[in-house]
């Protein structure tokens, strides 16, 4: 006869949330963050040739409900 184990009951962390975010926030300093490249504005007259299918406009449109 084949035995099967018992299934394990779930264990919590042995860490904390507040000991996550010390860890964290002691982390933080080691990670450099490379400075983002300056974006160079386009004039509107030059963006042509998009393309934007009709259920993505209408999709686009219906989110002005949601947003500021």
């Amino acid at each position: 006869m084949t035995q099967y184990p018992a299934p394990r009951e779930p264990q919590e962390s042995e860490f904390s949330l507040a000991q996550l975010c010390g860890d964290s926030a002691r982390m933080a300093p080691h990670w450099v963050t490379p400075a983002a490249p300056a974006t160079v504005r386009v004039s509107p007259a030059l963006i042509h040739g998009v393309e934007v299918p009709a259920a993505s406009a209408r999709l686009i449109a219906a989110t002005s409900e949601y947003g500021a």
